[in-house]
């Protein structure tokens, strides 16, 4: 009797990456139908559905086949487990009853299972505790520049596409770091924050001219890693002088910066998506030697500097600005932006194509504000890896606080704004953490 229950096996999926005592209730409930093997979701498995992995697969998989009990540990590929129960035919799969809520997977698995000739096992989820609610309590503690600054490379690797959203203070940033929602089986939120020269500047009613000067910048930025903990992308605009830039990336890494993306425009520089201004091109000799000695000056070989290339902004051809991207790749930038303030894509679309023909490549990133009507899934068949939202957050807020101002001038009084356009105080506390 021992041998036959010995020789069936007994899937169990899981992430494992804060290894609880509802993992341990999962497997000693699977020990007792046979062998246990267990479906360890890859780091990209785990990254496409909600966050970067605290651990590596390597790291997790060593844990999990120390644990007694565990015959064998294989990757995972995808949520919906579909392949290996294909590939295992388990007699059993063990999993907890809390996904009874992502009723089509749950159904997908019971019918691929019955085709094999296996069976579901649910046993009830371990209530008050789960591998994401610890990972959020002990990041919201706070994350070490060294955390920070890594993950973005992680994201890159990990993502399809990274989702990047603007952020010029504190309250914003907040908004970029905790909105989610629930799309299906996915849930979806912004990956990074795009500390904007521009809506740092609006914020500080001054024009985008790199009128704000570094210092002014570094306070903003401040601001956002005091309340936050996902990967900052800054907007450097040009650099400046090199000397200026060598002092800009060694101030942000030490910070916990992701990456920092200069654009090769003369300072100072206007807008990019001004209409009717003279936009100048910087060099090609010139930028490279800013990048090489950025790239010197760097402290921690996490740190990123992206090259914005701002060809298309100036009115020059394709070939400019792939030449620019060549050079700037071969000179060691860590990334390349492409930008374009046309509503119609089909120059960037252009760009990108010829992009997917380099034998050196870098992960590419685009900020589409101006030809918005792309998906970011068409996006990502371009060979897109990084999507910079970058300038929504203080457009929404200015249309908002001018016809909330609008609105008490119209009704001497506070009521009807109130009700129409602000949210309770309630949700204002809540997501700057005050207690009632």
């Amino acid at each position: 009797m021992t041998q036959l229950i010995t020789t069936k096996i007994v899937y169990v999926p899981m992430a494992g990456d804060y290894i609880h005592i509802g993992h341990i209730n999962i497997i000693k409930e699977a020990k007792k139908h046979g062998r246990v093997v267990i479906g360890l979701m890859t780091d990209e498995a785990i990254a496409s559905y909600k966050r970067v992995p605290l651990s590596t697969y390597n790291e997790r998989k060593e844990i999990l086949e120390n644990i007694e009990g565990i015959s064998e540990v294989i990757p995972e590929k995808s949520f919906d487990f579909i392949d290996n129960i294909k590939k295992l035919k388990p007699d059993y799969m063990v999993h907890g009853d809390e996904w009874k809520t992502s009723l089509n997977t749950r159904q997908k698995v019971i019918e691929t299972l019955e085709e094999v000739g296996g069976k579901l096992i649910e046993i009830p989820y371990t209530r008050k505790i789960s591998s994401t609610g610890l990972i959020e309590k002990t990041i919201e503690r706070g994350v070490t520049p060294d955390y920070r600054r890594l993950k973005l490379r992680k994201l890159i690797e990990l993502k399809p596409v990274v989702r990047v959203l603007e952020a010029h203070n504190g309250l914003s940033a907040l908004v970029t770091e905790k909105t989610s929602i629930r799309k299906w089986n996915e849930i979806k939120e912004f990956d990074a924050m795009w500390a904007s020269s521009l809506t740092d500047s609006s914020a500080k009613g001054k024009p985008d001219i790199e009128v704000v000067d570094f210092t002014s910048r570094t306070q903003t930025i401040n601001e956002i890693l005091e309340v936050t903990t996902k990967p900052i992308i800054v907007d450097g605009d040009t650099g400046g002088l090199i000397e200026h830039f060598v002092f800009m990336v060694k101030t942000l890494d030490r910070l916990g910066v992701s990456a920092i993306i200069i654009e090769d425009k003369k300072f100072p520089k206007r807008n990019s998506l001004l209409e009717n201004a003279v936009h100048i091109q910087e060099s090609i000799d010139n930028f490279c030697e800013k990048i090489k000695a950025g790239k010197k000056a760097q402290i921690t070989k996490d740190f990123m500097i992206i090259a914005r290339i701002e060809s298309l902004i100036a009115r020059h051809d394709l070939n400019d600005a792939i030449k620019r991207a060549k050079a700037y790749i071969n000179v060691g930038v860590d990334a390349i932006m492409i930008h374009s303030k046309d509503k119609d894509p089909k120059e960037i679309i252009d760009f990108c194509q010829e992009y997917k023909t380099f034998e050196k490549k870098v992960p590419l990133v685009v900020v589409p504000t101006t030809y918005n009507q792309l998906y970011e899934e068409e996006l990502k068949e371009l060979g897109v890896s990084v999507i910079i939202y970058a300038n929504a957050l203080i457009r929404a807020s200015y249309k908002s606080m001018k016809e909330t101002a609008e609105m008490i001038l119209k009704h001497n009084r506070f009521y009807e704004t109130e009700q129409e356009m602000c949210c309770s105080l309630k949700d204002l506390f809540n997501v700057i953490g005050e207690i009632e």
